[in-house]
């Protein structure tokens, strides 16, 4: 493996319903089953945790292959929506959409445009590559 530039450390204990907590202490959350899944629903779960991050790095990869491009996209939002979905065998997949918004890019194809070649640079996009079903949309356009 290559030396990576950055490396995030976590703990966890007990799982779905237990605690997680990074090395820094930054992050340190209650881990609960959602109710959807016989749980209380009182903490995050992995799912809730997958999202945000997933989000937070496709919306940087935006802005950076927009300023590539020369074009502004600082105020580009993703909301991010991770499944848990259950396969005919027994065992759960993951799914994602993301919603794409680029208010300062009006133009449809522009946007579309952009969400693809971010799909392409997002480390997040590059690890569930073939192995999760993830749909986008840019500005309301499904791709």
């Amino acid at each position: 493996m290559t030396k990576a530039i950055y490396t995030a450390q976590a703990h966890v204990t007990g799982g779905r319903n237990g605690r997680g907590r990074t090395e820094d202490g930054r992050l340190d959350l209650e881990l609960r089953q959602p109710k959807e899944l016989g749980g209380d629903g009182d903490g995050a779960n992995p799912e809730q945790l997958f999202a945000i991050g997933y989000g937070a790095c496709f919306a940087s990869s935006l802005a950076l292959v927009a300023q590539r491009r020369g074009l502004a996209a600082s105020d580009v939002t993703v909301d991010a929506r991770v499944m848990l979905v259950p396969a005919a065998d027994g065992r759960f997949r993951l799914g994602a959409e993301l919603d794409v918004s680029l208010p300062s890019i009006t133009d449809v194809d522009q946007a579309v445009d952009l969400v693809r070649i971010a799909h392409q640079v997002c480390p997040y996009s590059n690890a569930t590559s073939g192995n999760i079903a993830v749909a986008l949309t840019a500005n309301g356009t499904r791709l």
